[in-house]
């Protein structure tokens, strides 16, 4: 079937921490991104930022900290820097790898913002850390400003963000619109930049948003066909990291649910993922998710590696 739209939600391995690293990574990220194209999909991409946006916060924070009349980046401007530039290296290394296969469609990157809940419990909670290690004095600063830290041990303190859900796309139609072209779009990059509606005035929220949270609800919003997570492994799997530990080929959302009750899905890894895939699958019955790993994308789509998850 040809022209099968899909979502495609790129972790970190897929594009590196540095920015050698980065450039490097995104070139054998759009061989995948690239084949699945070739194969007859029409993608819509959205990335993790997590490296990519401490860089930036904690290189914007040493400057305000040696150039005191330089105003330290806020979070969401942060977030919005990483947007464009990871965007920058996947639209180029994608876009040349399909000039190569003699394939001419358009990539592009758009700027992306999601509204989020201020009274989002995530606010009063926050356990995502950002930034430099600090000192004790400097943790006590940051917390006179209002702000949250955490201790490592071992490693002094870092600054902790919420990490609310999602609520609305803001340049959704923008997205449509590109996609209805038949352009091959970067959006919603690092979850997108966290936004508070106040009237008719977008602010910009100190949070992150989660990069599978956004993918579920991008496919939804999109009525695609296929959300497809690539991430570090296979297949996901029962008893993942023990010796009985056993690939899911396919399965239904009840299945999923059940999965999910019995404590299956690492919270921080696996858990976010099938979270995703279950909000697609009950906003499109008919859709399909593919959960599998970078290198196993050709695999995948002949049904050789990969997890199918379906509403039932």
């Amino acid at each position: 079937m040809d022209n099968i739209k899909a979502v495609v939600s790129l972790g970190h391995e897929a594009l590196g921490v540095t920015t050698n690293e980065q450039m490097n990574a995104t070139k054998v990220t759009a061989k995948a991104l690239a084949d699945l194209i070739e194969a007859g999909y029409q993608l819509v991409i959205t990335h993790s930022n997590g490296p990519q946006v401490s860089m930036i916060h904690k290189a914007m924070t040493e400057l305000h900290r040696i150039y005191i009349d330089y105003t330290a980046a806020p979070m969401c401007v942060c977030n919005a820097m990483s947007q464009g530039y990871v965007g920058y290296d996947i639209q180029n290394s994608l876009k040349t790898e399909l000039t190569s296969r003699g394939i001419s469609t358009p990539v592009s990157t758009l700027l992306t913002q999601v509204t989020v809940d201020p009274y989002d419990e995530a606010f009063y909670a926050p356990t995502k850390a950002i930034g430099r290690n600090m000192s004790k004095e400097d943790a006590d600063t940051e917390i006179k400003k209002g702000n949250f830290v955490k201790e490592i041990p071992g490693n002094g303190y870092r600054r902790i963000i919420a990490a609310p859900k999602p609520i609305d796309i803001v340049e959704i139609d923008a997205i449509r619109a590109l996609v209805d072209a038949g352009q091959e779009v970067i959006a919603c990059g690092g979850g997108g930049i966290p936004v508070i509606e106040q009237g008719h005035v977008l602010k910009g929220a100190s949070a992150v948003i989660e990069k599978d949270a956004i993918a579920g609800k991008l496919a939804a919003d999109l009525k695609s066909d296929k959300l497809i997570i690539l991430t570090s492994v296979p297949y996901v799997y029962t008893n993942f990291g023990k010796e009985d530990q056993q690939p899911i080929q396919k399965m239904n959302i009840e299945t999923a649910k059940k999965h999910i009750e019995d404590g299956e899905f690492g919270e921080v890894d696996m858990l976010p993922k099938i979270e995703a895939a279950i909000e697609f699958l009950e906003a499109n019955h008919e859709g399909e998710v593919l959960i599998t790993s970078l290198d196993s994308v050709k695999d995948a789509l002949k049904g050789k590696a990969g997890t199918q998850i379906v509403f039932e």
